[in-house]
This record gives C-alpha cells, sequence and structure tokens, in this order.
C-alpha cells in the first residue's frame, strides 16, 4: 500500500520527513501518482506568509522536503526531529540516478533557466546517463506566446517527471497552475539547479554547505540578494516566537 509521508509543521507549513525521498518517488511514478515537489527554505517560509497564494500552494503539495539549513534546525532543536537537510538539486540528482536504473527510465523535461542553459543541462545529464528519455527542454526566457506551445508540448509528450526552474516563487505557483496538463508526472521546482548543471555557477565548497552556510557563498555569488537574504534572522526570531506562543497555549 501506498505510504503518504509523516508532515511537521514549520511556521504553519507542512515538512515531510522520510528516509529515502528519491524512491519515495519512484513510487509515485510506478502508481502514476501526480506529484509536486517543493523543496522549503527559510526565504519561501518567510515570502509564504506575505504570499497567501504560495502559501497555500506548499500546503497542497504532495511533497515538501527541507532543503534549508534554518528549516533543518527547526525540526532538529524545537520540535526534536532526527532530520538531516536535503536540498533540492541533491534530491534531483538523486531521482534522475534512481529513474535512469530502472528497466524503462521514465521521460524527462527540463524548464526553466536563461535560454540554452537548459538545454546545455539536459545534454550533461545524457552524456552522464545515456539511459535517460529526456524528451525535450525549454528555457523559462519566453515571449507570452510561446507559453501556449509550451503547455501544447508538455500535453503531447506527458513526460514523467517534469523539473521547472523559474526560482520561487514563480516555479511553484507554475506547477500549480499547470500540473493538471500531466496528471500523473511529478513536477519538482528546482530554482537554479539547471545554472550549476550547464557550469553556468557553481556550488558552494563542502565545507560551507556542511557549516549551514551556502546561502552565504550565494549571496558572495549574487550580491543583488542581500535584501532576501534578511529573511533568514527573520525566520529565526519567528520561529522561535512561533513556538513559544505554542507551548503556552
Amino acid at each position: 500500500m501506498f505510504e503518504l509521508p509523516k508532515a511537521f509543521s514549520v511556521l504553519g507549513l507542512p515538512v515531510h520527513i522520510m528516509k529515502n525521498y528519491p524512491d519515495w518517488l519512484l513510487d509515485c511514478l510506478r502508481e502514476e501518482k501526480g506529484t509536486h515537489v517543493v523543496t522549503l527554505n527559510a526565504e519561501m517560509t518567510m515570502q509564504a506568509e506575505r504570499n497567501p497564494a504560495l502559501s497555500k500552494v506548499i500546503q497542497n503539495a504532495e511533497l515538501v522536503i527541507p532543503d534549508g539549513a534554518g528549516v533543518v534546525l527547526y525540526l532538529q532543536y524545537l520540535l526534536g526531529q532526527d532530520v538531516q537537510r536535503f536540498p533540492g538539486i541533491e534530491l534531483a540528482e538523486n531521482l534522475l540516478q534512481v529513474v535512469s536504473q530502472q528497466k524503462k527510465s521514465a521521460s524527462i523535461f527540463f524548464y526553466g533557466g536563461a535560454p540554452g542553459v537548459a538545454a546545455k543541462a539536459a545534454d550533461l545529464w545524457q552524456k552522464q546517463l545515456p539511459q535517460l528519455q529526456i524528451l525535450g527542454t525549454h528555457s523559462g526566457y519566453h515571449f507570452p506566446e510561446e507559453e501556449q506551445q509550451l503547455l501544447q508540448t508538455l500535453t503531447q509528450l506527458q513526460p514523467q517527471v517534469i523539473f521547472v526552474g523559474l526560482g520561487v516563487p514563480r516555479q511553484e505557483l507554475w506547477i500549480a497552475q499547470n500540473r493538471h496538463l500531466c496528471p500523473h508526472s511529478i513536477w519538482v521546482g528546482v530554482g537554479g539547479s539547471f545554472d550549476i548543471w550547464s557550469g553556468t555557477k557553481t556550488r558552494a565548497p563542502g565545507w560551507l554547505a556542511n557549516n549551514n552556510l551556502e546561502w552565504l557563498y550565494r549571496l558572495y555569488q549574487e550580491p543583488w540578494r542581500w535584501r532576501r537574504m534578511l529573511a533568514l534572522p527573520e525566520f529565526a526570531l519567528k520561529s522561535l516566537v512561533y513556538r513559544w506562543t505554542v507551548r503556552c497555549e
């Protein structure tokens, strides 16, 4: 029987904890259970507080994984859960590897990024895992009239796994709006993963990521993000207030 993941609340948003996310998603594929995967971090949590539409999408997602260090620390120290951070890019990579090992690989589609980035990322994975069925790619930068053509392509191809790299909250809202076109597919918001895979950008060194400082490397690469990084101390403060309030009720 299909087992639903156990959910915990982080500032009112669900986060699912399980031992093996890729294997659970593989079960979703086998049973043709349409799934929206959200990779939750502190910044997205704060955006959801100010954006009811985003909050609703996260609430309705079948799988919300602990992507950010702030979310993981909340689960560990405020809820006492034994949980590790699972970055969205690693989930996507593991999922690609898992499906490629099946007798018949699931079909894949990459949507997002600057012109040429998704295609370059797809080429990299096709070379690494030749058995993958990558049905197509599409840039995240296009004229409005191209949107309908993209939707028609997805409807026709019915890819089983669709990676959407449009950034938060655009990718989450776009998936929620269009997932009915491929109702049995797994839709994953992957943020800037295409940039990493294509070599356009690099991930933080391991020692930074292991010490919950990957955000600092992103700020170094993209200093214009400093205003968005203010969500991190805001998240920490709200977390303490929220847990204190709950315990006092």
